[in-house]
């Protein structure tokens, strides 16, 4: 199935952890999409994002008419447009949690998103900072309930993968470059993640990027 007009505008697979979260949910769905990089801390970049960004950001999903440019905004309307994708669980305490839990991340976290910024390529990397460590300590607590409550066998947070999934798969990605500690059960579901197909995919192209923002970014 081709979306006619659909595009999905990000940045470096590699750094751009908001990208990846979209990217994945898009891998999720009966679809393709057409991918635009427009690499980050270049002279144009700016003016490259508002060719299909009104906000100045990515990522930008573009579906025709309608340009939507924020990674929830983007996953809803992913949902709503492939209801059988199954991006949310179905249950209405699962579906609410999964979407508490997505919310939680898109607004929080601050310390550890700015402290450990993503690097797909690199281990080892340190911290900026200290103040990352109540908020790994939280993100492995939220795993853990989510696991047990609506893991189920499949051992992703709410069963199948799902938007969650998506929204803390660049999570997983900073706890293994920074090697921030893990629980046991989580460390079998950044296990998971890492082996899920989707984010091996984006991983495996990252790899290929000739862009290298080196410990700045």
């Amino acid at each position: 199935m081709t979306a006619n007009g659909m595009t999905l505008v990000i940045a470096n697979k590699n750094y751009s952890s908001w990208s990846m979260r979209a990217g994945l949910a898009v891998a999720l769905t009966p679809v393709e999409v057409r991918e635009v990089v427009v690499p980050l801390d270049e002279p144009d970049t700016r003016a490259a994002i508002l060719a299909h960004s009104p906000s100045g950001r990515v990522p930008a999903l573009v579906d025709g008419p309608v340009t939507v440019w924020d990674s929830l905004a983007i996953c809803e309307y992913l949902a709503e447009r492939f209801p059988g994708a199954g991006l949310w669980p179905e249950h209405t305490q699962a579906r609410a949690v999964a979407r508490a839990v997505c919310a939680e991340m898109h607004s929080g976290f601050e310390a550890l998103r700015t402290e450990c910024s993503m690097d797909l390529r690199r281990r080892g990397r340190s911290p900026r900072g200290p103040n990352w460590r109540p908020d790994a300590e939280r993100i492995v607590t939220l795993w853990e309930d989510c696991l047990a409550r609506f893991g189920g066998s499949e051992g992703f947070l709410f069963g199948r993968p799902g938007i969650a999934d998506c929204f803390y798969a660049p999570v997983v990605s900073r706890f293994i470059t920074y090697d921030l500690p893990l629980s046991s059960v989580a460390a079998d579901y950044a296990r998971r993640i890492q082996d899920w197909s989707p984010y091996r995919a984006w991983a495996d192209a990252a790899a290929q990027e000739p862009w290298d923002l080196g410990d700045d970014h």
